[in-house]
Formats: C-alpha cells, sequence, structure tokens
C-alpha cells in the first residue's frame, strides 16, 4: 500500500479515537451527573413496566386514608394497637383459622415475605381473624406455629367481631362477612393493604395515576398466575415494601 495510503489511515484511527474517547468522557459525566441527582433511580427505571412504579396515597374525598385506632389480643394474648405499628411498614389481611380456600395461601404468602424481610425490624404484619368466636388467642398460637409465622412483629389478632368487620369494611373498605353459604362460613377478599411507617394506606399507581389499592394475596410467586389468569402481585408487594422501608 502507498505511504499516503497508510498515513490517511493513521488519520482516521486516530479521528476515530478522539472521537470514541470525546464520546466516552460524555457518557461517564451525564451518568455520574444523573447518579447524583438521583434520576436514574427515579426516572429511567420508572420506563422499565411494572419494575418500579411511583408509590401513591390511597385518598378519600381529598383526604389520606389513615389506619383507624384499634385494640385487639395477640396470640400471645398481648394488647396490640395500631400505635404499635407506628414506625413499621406492615400488611393488613382479614382471614380465620379454618378457612378451606384462599387463607392457607395468604399465609403461605406472608411467610415468604416475613422471611424476604426477616432481617428488618421496620417490616411488621398485621392479621385480623373473621372468626374471633373460634380463633382465641391459643388457636391463633397454634396457626402461628403451624405455618412457620416467626416475626416477633406479625400479631395475630381477635377480639369482638363487630369490631373487626367495623375495622375491615369502614377501615379498609375490605370485604369480611359471616355468610353460612361461603367456604367456611365466611366471606372475604384476600386482599393485602400496605401501611407506611405513618400509618397510611399506601398503593403503587397505574400510567394513569390511579391507585392500585390494595394487593392480590391469593395467588403466589411460584404460580404466577390463578385460573382465571390473574397475574401474582407478591413480586410487586415485594417492590414497594422496599420503597416504603427506603422512605
Amino acid at each position: 500500500m502507498p505511504t499516503g495510503a497508510n498515513n490517511k489511515k493513521k488519520h482516521t484511527y486516530i479521528w476515530v479515537s478522539a472521537i470514541i474517547l470525546i464520546f466516552g468522557i460524555f457518557a461517564v459525566y451525564e451518568i455520574t451527573k444523573r447518579v447524583k441527582g438521583g434520576t436514574i433511580v427515579e426516572n429511567d427505571r420508572m420506563s422499565v413496566g411494572m419494575q418500579v412504579q411511583k408509590l401513591g396515597f390511597v385518598v378519600n374525598d381529598g383526604t389520606k386514608r389513615k389506619v383507624p385506632e384499634f385494640a385487639f389480643y395477640d396470640q400471645d394474648s398481648t394488647l396490640i394497637t395500631n400505635k404499635d405499628y407506628l414506625g413499621k411498614v406492615y400488611l393488613v389481611e382479614f382471614f380465620f383459622t379454618t378457612c378451606p380456600t384462599i387463607c392457607p395461601i395468604m399465609t403461605e404468602n406472608l411467610v415468604e415475605l416475613q422471611d424476604t424481610f426477616k432481617e428488618n425490624e421496620e417490616f411488621a404484619v398485621a392479621s385480623f381473624t373473621i372468626n374471633p368466636r373460634y380463633d382465641t388467642p391459643s388457636v391463633l398460637k397454634k396457626y402461628a406455629a403451624k405455618h412457620g409465622i416467626t416475626d416477633k412483629d406479625w400479631h395475630l389478632m381477635t377480639g369482638d367481631q363487630d369490631e373487626i368487620y367495623t375495622l375491615a369494611e369502614e377501615g379498609f373498605y375490605i370485604l369480611a362477612n359471616e355468610n353460612d353459604d361461603a367456604p367456611g362460613g365466611f366471606e372475604h377478599s384476600g386482599m393485602f393493604a400496605l401501611v407506611d411507617k405513618n400509618g397510611y394506606i399506601r398503593s403503587r399507581e397505574d400510567q394513569f395515576g390511579n391507585p392500585l389499592i390494595y394487593y392480590r394475596g391469593t395467588i403466589t410467586e411460584k404460580q404466577g398466575v390463578n385460573d382465571e389468569g390473574e397475574p401474582q402481585q407478591i413480586t410487586m408487594l415485594k417492590e414497594d415494601i422496599k420503597k416504603l422501608l427506603a422512605e
């Protein structure tokens, strides 16, 4: 090859290398700037489907919904109130120990979440029985042992049935009723409510800003979907718990 051609080729390589170097420096600068500003976490990851979504407040008539006051006895016969949960991110469910259908799945999911956050003392669970006549503290304690409930901040609570139903229906808008025609004699929704450290009910929002409100507790991560094709939401819930714990 002629000497002139070799020199031209060398010059081309030099220019290409310079362009790559300049672009690389600029890219590193932009990434560093955006990391420092927090925009990668808050903006870029928002575009990755449902992996990260905004967590909003559940609002009624312009007011953020907060967990109302309650006081019930748990599986250790200890009086537990809503104030015991302040400073913790926690899940709320309504269940009963003799439930023949969805409750075992709900408990399995909550144990999975318990184990996921077992190192975090700011995570908790509040389980309210909708069959308090049968579900005494001793019955709840046996249920906890049988299902691997070990978190000291997971309280399975019992008390006056009317008060529990009022808490479910008026406090959380979650279905809880005695019904002789329902499996086990009671009907409930199988939903989990997510509560932040200040006692506010929180939920991720969809792309239109509408809150999910509740999380489906009747499908496990392993199942993926139920017979109706509805997807599991435990993975989503893990992500959202992490966000609230970091607030």
